[in-house]
């Protein structure tokens, strides 16, 4: 028999060993990373409802994941849970698109400042645009505002400058921006604060060009302030909760999912220490033999986000004394059952989503976005 490229192809090459043959739990459709990472590197997240859940997972592990923007001493774990602290490693709630993140970047560093860069909801609440549910109920007067704004700006440019890792979970390509300058919003204006006006924003749907371009000038700025910094890139699975095309929410959510992540593997392709890790096809390709999404098939199931994790941590994590230790603990914490256990679980699987604001029903408007 002749021989050809296909004639000795490795398992994960081959579709009936890679895929229709393993157990359904099993499916791993990462080959190999390009780089590793300990317990004391200092990891920094950022992205969509889904990245929340590798953030607890980093946490769980024991590994050093950074908190730049932390809550004053004397704030009680409720209300830093109320007022979004920890939630990321900086206060900056989700980012949904690469543009935001862009957007992020430049306005920490003074190189781009919004026109609009508050809403006055009334003379006593006060609200930031770009981080619309960060702080329930809004800031009480526009200092406190500025105050909490420049404190976030140095949190983010510390983070950034810190870290030794960082993971972004891409979710979206459509976005609501102002006319004016192009300032990008994480939800339509109008729907959890300011007023809606199609004379002031526009709705744009990124191409796959936009995101790479995006994500470019990101990494280089990143480099440029941190030049060891690698990045691992994946795609959140959770479909789009409303869409402003003209067209099936279905549909709308492909071409979302499709252009990220073409746009992941070419940035992957083009810049070392850039990695893509394949968490939206272990969900949502349906591969895995198990339906990961719940009743409402958006949200992932525990089972899911446990799948993807495990994978995470085969790959990309480094095993270390503290890590086996915290393993352990959490095996214990397993072990127990009853309601309580019933409630950690569900309280730890709850997410802060701009987006779920969009979902009202019967809706009244067309102004949404997010993932």
């Amino acid at each position: 028999m002749a021989s050809h490229p296909y004639s000795r192809l490795p398992d994960y090459a081959n579709w009936r060993r890679a895929v229709s043959r393993v157990s359904p739990g099993d499916l791993d459709p990462m080959v190999e990373a390009p780089f590793r990472f300990g317990a004391s590197a200092r990891v920094v997240t950022a992205g969509s409802c889904f990245a929340q859940h590798i953030g607890r997972f980093l946490r769980a592990k024991g590994c050093a994941y950074l908190v730049t923007e932390p809550a004053h001493a004397i704030v009680g774990p409720n209300a830093r849970s109320v007022l979004n602290y920890g939630v990321y490693s900086a206060r900056y709630g989700n980012i949904y698109t690469s543009r935001q993140l862009l957007q992020l970047f430049e306005r920490a560093y003074g190189r781009f400042t919004p026109r609009e860069d508050v809403w006055r909801e009334s003379e006593t609440v006060f609200l930031d645009p770009f981080r619309p549910n960060i702080q329930p109920r809004g800031f009480n007067s526009l200092r406190e505002f500025e105050i909490d704004r420049a404190r976030h700006f140095k949190a983010v440019r510390d983070a950034f400058e810190n870290l030794d890792v960082f993971i972004f979970t891409l979710g979206l390509t459509e976005s609501w921006r102002m006319r004016a300058d192009g300032a990008v919003y994480p939800v339509c204006p109008g729907v959890v604060g300011g007023e809606f006006s199609g004379e002031k924003y526009e709705f744009i749907n990124l191409t796959v060009d936009d995101v790479v371009d995006d994500m470019s000038a990101f990494l280089e700025g990143l480099r440029g302030v941190n030049p060891a910094a690698r990045v691992i890139l994946t795609v959140s699975p959770v479909p789009l909760v409303a869409t402003a095309e003209a067209r099936h929410v279905l549909v709308s959510t492909m071409y979302s999912k499709s252009v990220l992540r073409v746009a992941c593997d070419q940035l992957a392709r083009r810049f070392e220490g850039v990695a893509y890790f394949p968490s939206y096809e272990i969900i949502a390709g349906g591969f895995a033999s198990k339906n990961y999404f719940a009743e409402d098939k958006r949200s992932i199931t525990e089972e899911g986000v446990a799948h993807v994790m495990s994978i995470f941590e085969r790959h990309f994590l480094e095993d270390s004394e503290q890590q086996t230790a915290m393993r352990l603990a959490l095996q214990l914490l397993n072990a127990q059952s009853g309601d309580n256990r019933v409630q950690a679980v569900a309280k730890a699987m709850k997410l802060m989503c701009d987006e779920e604001a969009l979902d009202i029903d019967p809706p009244k408007k067309n102004h949404g976005n997010p993932d």
